[in-house]
């Protein structure tokens, strides 16, 4: 009977992500696409990001998996954050970081990683704009990939995880927060003209690139029990035996 009410439970959310999904993302061809998405980041929202994440509590939230140590970054030495935005993430990375941790910033659009520089402040960070589907690094060059958001810009999962399973060191960690196929999750979708996942399939897709699905994590209880955030979730690269 669970089994049931859990299948109807997961058809109803596809029903809902079909119906409410912003559809852009699967009805242009990928590189118009791309090219829509680093306009709408270089333009007048890409400006304020930076506002939006601390009205919407994204970016204070994050900061608290970060300074409780609930995720501790003093572990890795070299940290790659892709789509690092306005500095959101890399902004809690440098604070909580060892100082000899090297954190590199990676985004598409150069003229957020320019406000990025800005706003952080920091000689430590490096920055560098390419393609999250074809990563400028050698393979196992982190033991850490952070990525906040910014999968759901690719019609296919599979082919970001790859990129990133690749330039993870074995035994490295992915912390992976995406947009989730729920009423709040589509209204993201079309604020910032993005895709959702339901967790079901990111965990599929994590687990066909060989990335095991490892902790998950909440911004807070109310967020687990209402089921809001979005998904929150440690991705494991086995060590090699």
């Amino acid at each position: 009977m669970k089994d049931r009410v859990r299948s109807l439970h997961t058809k109803a959310r596809q029903q809902l992500r079909r119906l409410g999904e912003f559809r852009g993302i699967r009805r242009q061809a990928f590189g118009t696409y791309q090219k829509s998405v680093r306009r709408l980041y270089d333009g007048r929202r890409g400006s304020v990001l930076k506002f939006s994440s601390m009205i919407s509590l994204h970016e204070p939230l994050m900061g608290k998996l970060f300074h409780s140590g609930r995720f501790d970054a003093r572990r890795f030495d070299r940290i790659l954050d892709v789509g690092s935005g306005a500095g959101q993430i890399v902004r809690h990375l440098l604070a909580t970081s060892r100082p000899d941790t090297e954190v590199v910033g990676f985004d598409l659009s150069w003229e957020m990683l320019k406000r990025a520089r800005e706003r952080l402040q920091s000689d430590r960070p490096v920055f560098v704009a390419a393609d999250m589907r074809a990563l400028p690094f050698r393979d196992n060059s982190f033991d850490c990939v952070t990525c906040g958001y910014v999968l759901e810009y690719l019609p296919d999962p599979t082919d970001g995880l790859r990129e990133f399973a690749r330039v993870l060191r074995p035994g490295g960690i992915i912390l992976l927060l995406a947009t989730e196929d729920s009423f709040s999750g589509l209204l993201t979708s079309h604020t910032w003209k993005c895709r959702t996942f339901n967790r079901e399939e990111l965990k599929g897709a994590a687990e066909d690139v060989g990335l095991r699905w490892g902790r998950v994590h909440w911004f807070t209880r109310f967020h687990e029990v209402m089921k809001l955030g979005g998904i929150l979730v440690e991705l494991e690269k086995p060590a090699e035996t």
